[in-house]
């Protein structure tokens, strides 16, 4: 026990916040009496988790289902106080929101109030400028083709983002400079990825319905799924409501609590908040037929025919351990998040991990503790 207190307040000094009483990390894990030879691999699950917190992670939420479930939860809370890891915790889910935006335009293309290869002016007929010489489309936006450029930020790093963490740039503003600069490319010509796409459908989801973005999500997918513990902060909040683990970013050598940001900007693309069983319910429900209807499902699973592309309607295509992966990462400082699945649900994985260093190798961190769930 001494040693490992020890090792735990090395860690803490390390991490320059030694500050205050610090408790050993908590790890708890839940799993079927007994896992069969084609469940998880819950070894190597087990050896993502073990040391938490540490230079890469304070914390991890851990949900892998599909034939045997298992979950796991380490870390710690708070690196002031070394209260444990919460199991529940909600936390910012970062761009997995597009997948629930591209769920609420495929209903409505399901219903017939939008068309896929409709131009996107016909919803928005002031969105795009005399530039857009070629028609971009609802299509075009849901795969990352359309060819608008990124808008204003606050920033282009994490450490030039965070004294303006609590300023407001709206949506609007985002996307009217993004179009003020001019197509990247001709619609279709090449699969780019930016948050962009996904807040012009936000504005076209308000368009066609006459409803807020927040509102249409929750009475189409939140709601009807049981996702109680999911919602979206009231506009400019800067706050995580409920129980939560905070979330840390490496700047200047030290390690800073970023949990508190207004993340307004990011909208439909990106600021949702939730939980991992939230998150776990709504991907089985998305890939069993029961968010979008076929066919509009086949969408997500359809990556366009360009050179380069691993990008559907929101989702992305990866192949693991010799596997095909259909997934989406999100992240926002102090908090990274995926959720992926084979296409049979044979296996999933949902996680929150408060990565120190969210906005980097995201790849690193869903090697970590995504890809061992694919082992078998």
């Amino acid at each position: 026990m001494r040693s490992r207190t020890r090792a735990v307040l090395s860690t803490a000094l390390v991490l320059g916040l030694a500050a205050g009483p610090l408790a050993i990390p908590a790890f708890a894990e839940s799993a079927p009496a007994a896992v069969a030879a084609a469940g998880p691999d819950v070894k190597a699950l087990r050896a993502a988790l073990a040391g938490l917190p540490d230079k890469d992670a304070t914390a991890a939420l851990v949900r892998v289902g599909g034939h045997g479930r298992w979950h796991g939860t380490a870390g710690v809370r708070d690196m002031r106080t070394g209260a444990p890891a919460l199991e529940h915790a909600r936390f910012r889910a970062g761009s997995t929101t597009k997948v629930v935006t591209a769920a609420v335009v495929l209903q409505l293309a399901a219903e017939g109030r939008i068309e896929l290869d409709a131009p996107v002016g016909t919803y928005l007929p002031d969105l795009l400028t005399a530039d857009f010489t070629k028609p971009v489309t609802v299509r075009n936006l849901l795969n990352f083709t359309s060819g608008i450029q990124s808008g204003r930020s606050l920033g282009d790093t994490v450490e030039q983002e965070y004294p303006h963490r609590f300023e407001t740039l709206t949506p609007e503003e985002v996307v009217a400079s993004g179009v003020a600069r001019g197509p990247a490319f001709d619609p279709g010509e090449r699969q780019q990825y930016n948050n962009i796409n996904y807040t012009v459908l936000g504005m076209l989801i308000e368009k066609v319905t006459g409803d807020t973005y927040e509102h249409q999500a929750a009475v189409r997918v939140f709601r009807p799924l049981g996702m109680g513990r999911t919602s979206f902060p009231k506009g400019p909040d800067p706050r995580v409501h409920g129980p939560h683990n905070r979330g840390y970013q490496w700047m200047d050598g030290r390690l800073t609590d970023v949990t508190e940001w207004n993340m307004s900007d990011r909208w439909a693309a990106g600021d949702m908040i939730s939980t991992t069983a939230d998150l776990e319910r709504f991907l089985v429900a998305l890939f069993r037929g029961k968010v979008v209807p076929e066919p509009q499902l086949k969408e997500m699973f359809t990556v366009p025919d360009i050179a380069g592309a691993t990008r559907s309607a929101s989702l992305e295509r990866f192949v693991v351990n010799g596997k095909e992966v259909w997934g989406k990462t999100g992240a926002r400082p102090g908090y990274h998040t995926v959720i992926a699945a084979t296409r049979d649900l044979s296996r999933t994985v949902v996680y929150s991990v408060n990565s120190t260093d969210a906005k980097g190798d995201g790849l690193k961190i869903a090697m970590r503790f995504a890809f061992p769930a694919f082992n078998r």
